[in-house]
């Protein structure tokens, strides 16, 4: 396996002759602010370097480059594999209740007796990102190895779109599905955030709308803890999400994030499902308490990877709009964090979403989480 980062702030017309690659990649991995991307130049000009080779990536407020982040253009990364094959699915997503039924699709084009793993990418603001994941999980088995993501538009919330095969396209899910014996795969998912406040029962919700905690309107509690700071959800919301826990099993516990607002109704809609009957409690960010966390990801990614004997080639970070809004540009920091950690050597491409999707680090089971640092860390055998 080889990673080489492509250098999209200088590249010629000349597509052809702007990447000088030792080989064709495989995979292309690209990350860029909504509106390069949607204006398409930068995925033809990949796409016509290496047509071949399939393009993966989305839209984000903030994508990471390295230890770098920024939130204009575009960065991408060519992996080529030695044995590892690759393969790239899309389905389209209308409706936020079709988000199961498409997780569903996509698993019956993924599922394979080699499947290895799968890097899903989806619309930000179209899917209910929990339904997805249990819908590939209903034909992949709960065990199957899931990472990715939400695509993402910082804080404007007004368009969310996946980059595939040189098209920037909005309402679709993409899903690659890594497939032999030679590629190795660990995961880390850490947050950070304080909770406070008491401990709530969620008694009305219904998919990824939450009515009432305590019996008591959504966001009449929302707006009781934010003050002035209610007057700008759903964005403000972000600085205060919401962790979930399964009482009868503790280790079903996610954090949720609010994607939208419904004041007639009092509601709240969140990124994931909200189970009835389930525990609830408010949290909030502080900036060492956040960079903990993803140094905290970091080390589990990096033990559990250690197993393989051997060292992360490549690392795709996923982490949360909703940390990049609270520590400016102290987000830097976070990912320094992982870089320490994992060392000089080893690539990090990634970017700031509206959900990410990875396993427990407890349960390894796959999850849509919020407000968390994710990790990916792949190589392959030699």
């Amino acid at each position: 396996m080889w990673v080489e980062r492509l250098d999209m702030k200088d590249m010629a017309e000349d597509a052809e002759r702007a990447f000088r690659l030792s080989a064709i990649p495989d995979l292309v991995l690209v990350f860029g602010d909504t509106d390069t991307l949607k204006a398409g130049t930068a995925l033809q000009r990949l796409k016509t370097a290496f047509p071949s080779a399939a393009q993966l990536g989305c839209s984000t407020g903030t994508f990471v480059d390295g230890t770098h982040l920024s939130d204009e253009g575009v960065t991408a990364i060519a992996v080529g594999f030695a044995e590892t094959r690759v393969a790239l699915h899309i389905e389209a997503l209308h409706e936020i209740e079709e988000s199961r039924q498409t997780g569903i699709a996509l698993g019956e084009k993924l599922q394979a007796p080699d499947l290895a793993g799968v890097i899903v990418l989806s619309d930000g603001l179209r899917v209910n990102g929990s339904a997805l994941v249990q819908g590939l999980q209903a034909v992949l088995g709960q065990d199957a190895v899931i990472s990715g993501g939400l695509a993402g538009d910082g804080a404007r919330f007004e368009e969310t779109l996946i980059a595939i095969d040189g098209e920037p396209t909005s309402g679709k899910v993409a899903a690659l599905g890594l497939y032999g014996k030679s590629i190795r795969i660990a995961h880390g998912s850490a947050g950070g955030w304080d909770e406070f406040g008491p401990t709530r029962h969620v008694t009305k919700s219904e998919g990824s709308t939450l009515f009432e905690l305590d019996g008591k309107p959504a966001l009449d509690l929302y707006e009781s803890y934010l003050g002035d700071e209610a007057a700008d959800l759903p964005a403000s919301g972000l600085l205060y999400p919401l962790k979930i826990w399964n009482e009868a099993n503790p280790q079903e516990q996610f954090v949720r994030t609010i994607l939208a607002v419904d004041r007639d109704a009092k509601s709240l809609t969140l990124a994931g499902d909200i189970p009835e009957g389930w525990r609830a409690r408010l949290m909030r960010g502080a900036f060492d308490r956040l960079v903990d966390g993803a140094a905290e990801a970091a080390r589990h990614a990096h033990d559990e990877f250690a197993q393989t004997g051997l060292e992360p080639e490549l690392c795709l970070l996923v982490s949360c709009v909703g940390r990049r809004l609270l520590m400016g540009q102290m987000t830097e920091d976070e990912v320094e964090a992982v870089a320490d950690i994992l060392g000089p050597e080893t690539p990090i491409t990634g970017y700031y979403s509206y959900g990410e999707i990875a396993p427990h680090n407890i349960s390894d089971i796959c999850g849509l989480h919020n407000q968390t640092v994710t990790l990916t860390l792949l190589a392959e055998v030699a």
